[in-house]
């Protein structure tokens, strides 16, 4: 009866029980006509008894096999999906493609699901839309599509834009120049739609850039387009892969480093927000980190009365960086008012600049 045993040879017999000689054994091969496995198949060894093509295994002559192609027609799945996929950022779905197109996304590429049978009229009407923007519009296979979308919901469409243009942070300072500026920072905001809507204030006040992570926070995509009106085209947005660092460079650049935390002793009216103000804001379930808080100057937080917890963090961020461009907007005011000779103040006095600005 055929079995599995220990072989007087010391191999591990594969042929009849009891291992004798002439059995198949895994150490070296001693028996004798061509060795065979469990299901009398030949097997091919090395001259030494070990299997051929094993990595790491050396033969008679002392070649290593670690290094051997695979063999012809044999195509690597990672490298055939890289070439596969485009560079950029991909947009799926008729109603992401329309609101890319209303945001003004810069898109390079849109590739849109074949014809068969009965025309789609909404997604005929979409190809359009996108070549009348100039888009280099590409009929194809379904399959195609689905290859390249990641929720699997194309709807017959994905777009591809051009990767966004992040800065680094010395273009930020550069873009600040030798006065008063401001820059804000995100300690690990996750939310696009908040990204965003911070970057429209970020612009309006004139900021001179915002600094993101690059790990763990949200990037410039379909949401930050929307949230910000534009306004992301239109501001330096730097990537840093150490937000405390990036504290430190602002700092040496003459900036005063203020964290917004609700833990902060002084409200933000106390608080000096002016200048050059490098403001820090943290996300809406952790705050900004305590590594970055050790490195700020200083603290401050929102007063408030009503019983909810606090705004969030794009909320937030407008009320302090329209608090900075308040105290700024009057310092630079009341100087150009006192430096202007007697009766040529455009207009302005120091009456309508106590009901303007109150005393402080």
């Amino acid at each position: 009866m055929a079995g599995t045993g220990k072989g007087r040879s010391g191999g591990r017999g594969n042929g009849n029980k009891g291992g004798r000689p002439g059995g198949v054994g895994h150490g070296r091969y001693r028996g004798k006509g061509a060795p065979r496995d469990a299901k009398g198949r030949k097997r091919n060894l090395a001259p030494d008894g070990r299997k051929q093509g094993l990595a790491g295994k050396t033969g008679a002559a002392g070649v290593s096999n670690s290094n051997r192609k695979p063999p012809k027609g044999r195509v690597h799945n990672d490298r055939r999906a890289a070439s596969r996929t485009p560079k950029g950022m991909l947009i799926e779905g008729r109603r992401a493609a329309h609101e890319a197109l209303a945001a003004g996304v810069p898109l390079r590429r849109a590739y849109i699901a074949a014809n068969k049978g009965t025309p789609d009229q909404a997604l005929v009407n979409l190809g359009k839309e996108l070549e009348a923007a100039g888009v280099d519009v590409e009929e194809v296979p379904k399959s195609r599509l689905d290859s390249l979308s990641v929720r699997g919901a194309h709807q017959g469409v994905v777009l591809v834009a051009e990767p966004f243009p992040y800065v680094a942070l010395e273009d930020v300072i550069d873009a600040a120049g030798d006065g008063d500026a401001l820059v804000i920072l995100l300690d690990h905001v996750t939310d696009e739609g908040n990204l965003g809507a911070i970057a429209r204030t970020a612009e309006v006040v004139g900021a001179a850039g915002v600094v993101i992570p690059k790990a763990r926070a949200a990037g410039v995509g379909l949401g930050a387009y929307k949230t910000s009106a534009g306004a992301v085209a239109h501001l330096p947005i730097a990537q840093v892969p150490n937000l405390a660092k990036a504290v430190d460079q602002l700092k040496d650049a003459g900036f005063w480093a203020c964290c917004s935390t609700e833990h902060a002793a002084e409200t933000v009216w106390g608080a000096p927000m002016h200048g050059r103000l490098a403001l820090v804001m943290g996300s809406e379930g952790d705050g900004v980190s305590r590594l970055v808080q050790e490195k700020c100057d200083f603290a401050a937080r929102l007063p408030q009365r009503g019983r909810i917890e606090s705004l969030n963090v794009a909320q937030a961020t407008t009320v302090m960086a329209y608090e900075w461009l308040r105290r700024t907007w009057k310092e630079a005011t009341l100087a150009t008012v006192e430096d202007a000779p007697a009766g040529t103040e455009d207009g302005w006095s120091f009456d309508v600049l106590e009901e303007e600005f109150g005393d402080e």
